[in-house]
């Protein structure tokens, strides 16, 4: 090829339509990470705590969990680098077990899973956020949800913006946020050293230990881990994926779980569980103690590393959307990228009207048991249907192999902690159920064979139209898989 024609090549892929290759290995670690390290665990030691009834077991539960979500994460790496779609759970689930399961994936996730869990992030932002400015007492609900809602919408507007900027400020987040898990361990740490370790007397005291609470427990240990899989649903955007998903998934799980231990153990050094158990945030009451002098500015960090794991979240979440407008199992709107900022734009911002109404009504840990049994009991589907396609196709070319024994250990967790939460908090996991299985009429009515008269699905083209020459989108021009 002459360079003439080089160079038309390269001016015909630099003007299509796509989403480019733009996530580096550190990108994908900062991603990693950064959802990881949001408000987990700067919410969730109190959850933790309530739900395992002492100080050991808590720490048990955040390790037991850590090596749990190491499994899953292994098991979505040897996903990863073998289906090679963006789409994350989704297209594993339309991959492996078929469209159905797929579609109530992507139900839940769209009217519950991905609108609760920016929801709680965000509730945690903007509680964080607002904390150093007014008394802790008096902290008003109302404007804690403006600044949340505030927070959702700077963080889609980046996202809508650029696929680089939203990955330099996930970046540098991530930095931050590590400085400022940094600032909780050592002053820990150092008053541990010191001799300070009278609330680690009687740690595995059995009488104040309720089993059934347990799951519960380790619904919000997984929560505080909840982000390793957010890699697999840009698997299209990563540099070299093959090689970087697992190495990505490896580094971060690892990192991630020493920084949550030994801030446990930090919390724990510096505050009673009863201080622990009365607090609405948990790091608020540790600056209060330990920064006295600088506790607002403390505040301020762990609330952008909130905002972190809020773009984190956002970003990744919009790829599933997009995989699956793609395939054709929802609006074909939402599979339309900006013919100039190449992000998909229309899969942002139709997530913002619900995630809207879930801050505008929830809780933050109403909302953490609401979503938790709907997105472990897809995430234990998921890598059941990976053990599944691998009996079926003993063949199929694994670049990243795991042993089964991984994904087993990870589906059997996963599926006891979704069966037990039934009966530790039968009202929203019973709530999450039925919001899944609403999906099953849409399916059999819209998705698997279309039953809508010909004058409504006509309307809904017409208005697909004007809104993809309104946001300036269109199909995507390349394959990337």
């Amino acid at each position: 090829m002459g360079p003439c024609r080089k160079r038309k090549a390269f001016m015909e892929e630099k003007e299509a339509v796509f989403l480019r290759r733009k996530i580096t290995l550190t990108r994908a670690i900062a991603l990693a990470v950064g959802t990881m390290v949001g408000s987990g665990i700067f919410i969730s030691p109190k959850g933790v705590l309530q739900n395992s009834g002492n100080v050991g077991v808590s720490l048990l539960v955040w390790l037991v969990c850590g090596i749990l979500s190491l499994f899953g994460a292994l098991t979505y790496a040897d996903l990863g680098t073998s289906i090679t779609k963006s789409g994350g759970h989704y297209i594993y689930l339309l991959e492996t077990l078929g469209p159905l399961p797929a579609f109530l994936r992507l139900w839940a996730e769209f009217i519950m899973i991905r609108p609760a869990n920016i929801a709680v992030v965000s509730l945690a932002f903007g509680q964080y956020l607002i904390e150093p400015f007014v008394a802790s007492c008096h902290v008003p609900p109302l404007a804690v949800k403006l600044i949340t809602m505030a927070g959702i919408t700077l963080a889609i507007a980046l996202n809508c913006w650029s696929v680089s900027w939203a990955a330099n400020v996930q970046t540098g987040l991530t930095i931050l946020k590590m400085v400022t898990v940094g600032l909780i361990i050592v002053p820990g740490i150092m008053a541990l050293g010191s001799g300070h370790n009278e609330h680690f007397q009687d740690s595995f005291d059995t009488s104040s230990l309720t089993l059934e609470k347990l799951p519960l427990a380790f619904y919000s240990g997984m929560f505080a881990y909840g982000g390793w899989f957010y890699i697999n649903f840009v698997t299209e955007e990563i540099v070299n994926p093959k090689k970087n998903i697992p190495r990505a998934v490896i580094v971060s799980l690892i990192v991630v779980t020493a920084c949550y231990i030994l801030t446990n153990v930090s919390y724990y050094t510096v505050l009673t569980p009863q201080e622990i158990l009365s607090s609405d945030a948990v790091a608020v009451s540790f600056t209060d103690k330990v920064f006295k002098n600088i506790s607002s500015a403390i505040l301020i960090l762990v609330a952008l590393s909130c905002f972190g794991a809020l773009n984190g979240g956002i970003f990744a979440a919009s790829r599933m959307l997009f995989a699956a407008a793609r395939e054709g199992q929802w609006p074909a709107l939402f599979s339309m990228i900006h013919l100039e900022r190449h992000t998909p734009l229309p899969a942002l911002i139709l997530m913002l009207p619900l995630v809207y109404l879930m801050v505008s009504i929830g809780d933050l840990y109403g909302l953490l048991n609401f979503y938790s049994f709907s997105r472990w009991f897809f995430i234990g589907l998921t890598t059941l249907g990976f053990m599944i396609h691998c009996f079926r196709h003993p063949t199929m070319l694994r670049p990243f192999k795991v042993p089964l024994f991984f994904p087993l250990v990870f589906t059997v967790a996963c599926f006891f902690i979704v069966g037990t939460s039934l009966y530790s908090d039968p009202v929203n996991t019973s709530i999450g159920c039925a919001l899944t299985l609403s999906g099953l009429p849409v399916y059999y009515l819209v998705v698997q064979k279309t039953r809508i008269p010909g004058c409504c699905t006509s309307k809904f083209n017409s208005m697909t139209v004007k809104l993809q020459i309104l946001m300036k989108v269109a199909l995507q021009e390349v394959q990337t898989y």
